[in-house]
């Protein structure tokens, strides 16, 4: 019997015994009092309700999670670190009955990685015990930090300042005629100096990007809203895409600056964001299938899982699902179970579960990672 206590962010926590797990109703964002008092009642209802009392405890690897500090106080119960879109990837395969190996293709905003930088655009192989990190999105500065997820006009001047370096002030777009009534120049100087800018592999924050790029959204009043926005304007009958590049390296890297300098273009000739936003779901999803194809030629895997909160998203999903499946792969998404953070703790579970079976407890899943 164990106890998941999910993530920070759309929180959900579940309790499991034998072969049954019960994945608790929406508590919310662990960012006050009142929420954790909801969490931690939560799980004493739960355990009250269906006779558990948890011999172990799950959690994600995010240090300041208030959900990891409350699994780590529980005294005397085996803790089990799991990596955030590993649990991802394990709560669509638990729904789907699957045991793997697989593709695991978790796009979000941001996770903690198990090299401690914020991962979200990742390619795992993975099971349920454990999982390889075999290609990702390239790494970009987020200036500010959380600050630059309600503000995304710093996630596109980063991705165009990496792209161009001291040429893009030159770029004849509106973008950057709208940076010069913004602070660009200590922003830059974040970037350069690597002052309160981590890097990212975050598809979300990609999204943010592009979204303020086309001049649909450069600040975000709630989460995702950048993303959502561009979404909404993606004109689905426009043809066409972006070019991108694999670079093989271990893992792949994933490098979309032929995507950003095809959008400078594209606005420089004047071309409207729904075109823009169309033409980016269709690169992403192509990017998706590029991907799992040098996987699965190194692999030979051809089950692919996509999970995470960016596939949420429906026009990129049913690309994906689309490209994938004409590209000869077996694809799931995740329909009855959350393929947001509300998911993780199910993953958690699964993947506590398959590791305490297998003897390996609290050991790193590195430890027994699929394709190794």
């Amino acid at each position: 019997p164990l106890l998941a206590c999910g993530a920070e962010l759309k929180n959900t926590f579940c309790l499991a015994k034998g072969n049954r797990a019960f994945l608790s109703h929406h508590i919310g964002d662990l960012e006050n009092y009142e929420t954790l008092r909801s969490f931690t009642g939560g799980i004493e209802h739960f355990k009250r309700l269906f006779d558990i009392e948890p011999e172990a405890v799950a959690y994600d690897l995010h240090p300041r999670y208030l959900s990891t500090a409350y699994a780590l106080e529980q005294a005397g119960l085996v803790q089990i670190g799991v990596q955030h879109h590993h649990a991802h990837v394990v709560s669509c395969m638990a729904e789907h009955r699957l045991d793997g190996p697989v593709i695991g293709v978790a796009f979000d905003g941001t996770g903690y990685g198990s090299d401690s930088t914020l991962w979200g655009g990742e390619f795992l192989i993975a099971d349920r015990v454990g999982f390889r990190r075999a290609g990702h999105l390239r790494y970009a500065p987020l200036p500010g930090g959380e600050r630059a997820i309600r503000e995304p006009w710093r996630m596109a001047a980063s991705w165009l300042f990496q792209v161009y370096g001291d040429e893009m002030d030159g770029i004849r777009i509106p973008f950057v005629d709208r940076l010069r009534g913004r602070p660009w120049r200590a922003v830059r100087q974040m970037i350069e100096r690597s002052i309160n800018c981590p890097v990212t592999s975050s598809v979300g924050r990609l999204f943010d990007a592009v979204s303020s790029l086309a001049g649909v959204c450069d600040e975000a009043r709630y989460e995702a809203q950048a993303a959502i926005d561009l979404e909404m304007v993606a004109e689905e009958s426009a043809a066409g895409y972006y070019e991108f590049e694999i670079q093989d390296e271990d893992p792949l890297v994933l490098g979309v600056d032929r995507t950003i300098r095809g959008i400078v273009e594209d606005l420089e000739a004047g071309e409207s964001a729904g075109r823009i936003s169309a033409k980016f779901h269709s690169t992403l999803a192509g990017a998706i299938v590029g991907m799992c194809q040098r996987i699965r030629a190194d692999s030979g895997i051809s089950t692919v899982v996509l999970s995470g909160g960016v596939f949420q998203n429906a026009l990129l999903l049913r690309g994906a699902l689309e490209q994938l499946t004409a590209g000869g792969f077996e694809v799931v998404a995740p329909s009855r179970v959350p393929a947001n953070d509300g998911g993780i703790a199910l993953g958690q579970a699964v993947i506590a579960g398959a590791r305490l079976a297998e003897g390996l407890g609290s050991e790193p899943a590195s430890r027994r990672a699929p394709g190794r």
